[in-house]
């Protein structure tokens, strides 16, 4: 007959036995009460549990046949390693049943990170002992003992070793035959994994992978992330990380922590380095509000600033004729009652804090309504030497000066009375027209004395003040009364 799979009595759990090649489950060798080693004064119980049909299981005792067509579970009278089997599955882990004189018992259950566990020491037939000592690879464990047993709690994966007890004993000093406490992880080491290099904008998904172990796959796990060891996320449930949108802010090295629910059991990752790069700035651009940038003395003025590529968070400032004095910040400029001081070129600069663009400058153009009409030359008289020639312009409070009216070498036929009329079409709605009239100037053209003599009578000042921007002159139109005498 083969052996049993784990030959060994000396372990704390089951060993699993390789599947038969029917491809069936090997059954499990179950002892009561569940302590390992059993010993035979505790009235063990053992059960075979696994496929099969019920009643045809062969059980092993030391390596060999013990009986076929057992029960599957019955009482145990004799010290030694036992295993069983059932038809149509594989061999089943091994139990050992001890007589010795002095025991060191482990649970005889899968030993995780995190749990608590006790090793006992116990004298033959519960027999009273003394100066209990406990080793681990022969070395004596120090710290705090409770009579004859021994807790290690938390466990731990470097709790995994060989153990014995020694005490005193009525014969003298007692040595327990070792045994081999084996610590499973509860899950493993977690590995941290995402895109490393990013740009602004895009989303941030980090995974923390971790593998329950299968003894215990539905222990319930807490997940913790850092970004340079600041928290950033958890405690929860889920292993992901999700930053719909990040900036040049989350750049950083990232790691995850999984837990245990009671926090007895932690791991982190490995740190991974998250880069995250901007946009540059690019396109920036200016809109205004009237469009063309023609608006008229006391208006609003509203100017937006765009950007086609660049990432933030982004900086404005609004400056005018090449001035490094910004006029306002953020995105839009406004300007509610517009004065002829605001005309000038516009531009806008954006930063995204380590470079800066500009916008191309946009001209502004604060339109004057017409006023203060005057005619060149001006009253109160004007004398000529006859034959000369004479020339009327048209202006409009000295900034716009409009056509000329040539009137050549003046005759007596030039003699009336004359006035000019200038206009202009303002307004964000465009359809707001202006006039102003000039003094009216009374030209008399005499022979006397061979001099020509210019008489500017009932004068009369026409002045509009509207608050609108730069003059624009439509035109001038001239009125010439004949016949003044």
């Amino acid at each position: 007959m083969s052996p049993p799979c784990c030959p060994s009595p000396m372990v704390a759990l089951p060993c699993c036995c390789p599947l038969s090649p029917a491809g069936s489950q090997t059954p499990q060798l179950l002892v009561q009460p569940p302590w390992t080693p059993a010993v035979l004064w505790d009235r063990v119980t053992l059960t075979c549990q696994g496929s099969g049909t019920a009643g045809a299981t062969t059980w092993y005792k030391d390596g060999r046949r013990w009986g076929q067509e057992r029960p599957n579970r019955f009482l145990v009278t004799e010290s030694g390693i036992y295993t069983c089997d059932r038809p149509g599955s594989g061999l089943s882990s091994s139990v050992m049943v001890s007589n010795d004189p002095l025991v060191l018992q482990v649970p005889a259950r899968a030993l995780l990170e995190g749990d608590t566990v006790t090793l006992r020491c116990r004298g033959w037939q519960d027999k009273s002992v003394t100066s209990v000592r406990f080793f681990k690879d022969e070395k004596e464990l120090r710290g705090p003992l409770r009579g004859t047993e021994l807790s290690l709690s938390p466990l731990q994966l470097h709790n995994s070793g060989r153990y014995h007890c020694r005490c005193s004993v009525r014969s003298g000093m007692s040595h327990s035959a070792p045994v081999t406490v084996t610590v499973h992880e509860l899950f493993s080491v977690p590995l941290l994994e995402g895109t490393p290099e990013l740009t602004e904008g895009s989303p941030l998904n980090l995974s923390c992978l971790s593998t329950p172990s299968s003894l215990r796959p539905r222990a319930p796990l807490l997940y913790r992330f850092y970004r340079d060891k600041q928290l950033v996320g958890g405690p929860q449930g889920s292993p992901q990380l999700l930053v719909p949108a990040v900036g040049v802010s989350h750049s950083g090295n990232y790691s995850c922590e999984v837990r245990s629910e009671e926090g007895t059991v932690r791991k982190s990752s490995a740190g991974l380095g998250v880069t995250v790069r901007r946009i540059s700035l690019s396109g920036v651009s200016l809109t205004v509000q009237p469009p063309g940038g023609q608006v008229a003395l006391g208006d609003r003025l509203e100017l937006s600033c765009t950007v086609a590529t660049g990432t933030g968070p982004l900086s404005f400032s609004w400056h005018r004729g090449g001035s490094q004095t910004p006029l306002g910040t953020g995105p839009r400029l406004e300007l509610q009652h517009v004065s002829d001081n605001d005309s000038g070129h516009y531009q806008c600069r954006v930063s995204d804090g380590d470079s800066v663009a500009e916008s191309p400058a946009l001209n502004v153009t604060v339109l004057v309504p017409v006023a203060n009409a005057t005619i060149t030359p001006g009253p109160p008289a004007l004398q000529v030497h006859p034959g000369d020639p004479m020339t009327l312009r048209c202006s409009v409070q000295e900034v716009a000066r409009g056509p000329l009216l040539e009137l050549g070498d003046v005759d007596v036929r030039h003699s009336g009375t004359y006035q000019c009329m200038a206009t202009n079409q303002l307004g964000q709605d465009g359809h707001h027209v202006f006039r102003a009239l000039s003094p009216e100037l009374a030209l008399e053209v005499t022979l006397q004395g061979h001099w020509i003599t210019a008489v500017a009578v009932n004068v009369s000042r026409t002045l509009l003040y509207l608050l609108l921007l730069l003059t624009v002159i439509e035109g001038c139109h001239w009125w010439h009364h004949r016949g003044v005498k």
